[in-house]
């Protein structure tokens, strides 16, 4: 296995240097203060990828609350196994960031190599990271964040998705227009497959996989088994993110060139309806009124589209905003475990 090291933070160039000053290199607790009263209606909060900062923003007025400086480039999120805290990572940075859920307050950081997407296994046990610029895939204790095993899986790994069981975890490989298969239980690397040109989002639907081929313009269908492309459903260019809306009826494929995103019949996959949201359409989460939050990474805004009626209002965020997060789906998570996220908002 190849020997773990982690890029100290004090390594990257200079314009850290503010970032290290702040927040140090060790992780470190918030003073135990009782932080801001969050809204009513609960918050957003976005990840802005070329803004070195995450927006809080009040779902309710559609305002920007405050801004939460971290290094370089925070992309993703995923909910800690207990739920308690909201891990961000600050992929160039090589950061982990861990933030209240509820409020955005940050609570602690610590060093980890290149987090670009990151998500914790259904069962709580890992958490695995796909670090896009250094091509590895990592597996995390998640309880203690020890480095498990790294993969080294050129190009470009990007996202991630498991099987419901936690017993394999998919990754895209960019660069190589592939998908790679790791088996948990094993711990060794199950099959590569190649599924078509840029790969990106991957969702578990249906016993099936779900994989974005930004290149090609479609959606394939693999055979988890082994990854053989069995189906192909045309969508448009760029597409990129792939989001099971919560009741699982509706999946929502982003194409982020084309500026469209396209709604798919959970059941039979065919698209039936296609919304035009120019500015980059990506990341997808569902707030409890049926309205996604969707960012829009070339106009630093999130776009709050109703799926009903096809009309979206505009709510200013910081530069290229990635991963957003709703403390609303922390009642989700709470009622039906982690698989009720989905990995929309990855």
């Amino acid at each position: 296995m190849p020997r773990h090291r982690d890029i100290p933070l004090i390594s990257r160039r200079g314009t850290l240097a503010a970032g290290v000053a702040a927040f140090g290199t060790t992780p470190r607790k918030a003073p135990a203060a009782p932080g801001p009263v969050p809204p009513s209606g609960g918050i957003a909060i976005v990840m802005n990828s070329a803004g070195a900062s995450i927006s809080i923003v009040d779902m309710a007025t559609r305002r920007l609350i405050r801004d939460v400086p971290v290094l370089r480039e925070p992309h993703h999120w995923t909910l800690s196994p207990d739920g308690r805290e909201l891990w961000v990572g600050d992929a160039s940075g090589d950061a982990l960031f861990a933030l209240s859920p509820t409020t955005g307050t940050l609570l602690s950081h610590r060093v980890l190599s290149d987090p670009y997407q990151l998500w914790v296994s259904p069962d709580g046990r890992l958490l695995v990271v796909n670090a896009l610029r250094l091509n590895h895939v990592d597996l995390y204790d998640a309880a203690s964040l020890t480095l498990i095993r790294r993969f080294y899986e050129p190009s470009m790994p990007s996202h991630l998705a498991y099987a419901p069981d936690s017993s394999m975890v998919y990754s895209t490989l960019q660069g190589t227009a592939s998908v790679v298969a790791i088996d948990l239980v094993k711990n060794a690397v199950a099959w590569r497959a190649r599924v078509g040109p840029a790969p990106a989002g991957i969702v578990w639907h249906q016993d099936r996989l779900l994989v974005a081929l930004m290149n090609a313009g479609d959606v394939v269908a693999l055979d988890p088994v082994d990854g053989r492309v069995i189906r192909r459903i045309p969508t448009g260019r760029g597409a990129h993110i792939i989001a099971l809306a919560p009741d699982r009826r509706v999946i929502y494929v982003g194409n982020r060139v084309a500026g469209t995103i396209d709604a798919l019949d959970g059941q039979t996959l065919r698209p039936f309806r296609r919304y035009t949201l120019t500015g980059g359409p990506d990341c997808i989460a569902f707030a409890p009124d049926g309205k996604l939050w969707i960012s829009r990474r070339w106009t630093d805004s999130l776009a709050v589209l109703d799926p009903a009626t096809g009309r979206f209002e505009l709510v200013p965020v910081g530069r290229s905003p990635h991963g957003v997060f709703l403390s609303p789906m922390l009642d989700l998570f709470a009622a039906n475990g982690r698989a009720a996220l989905g990995t929309a908002s990855l």
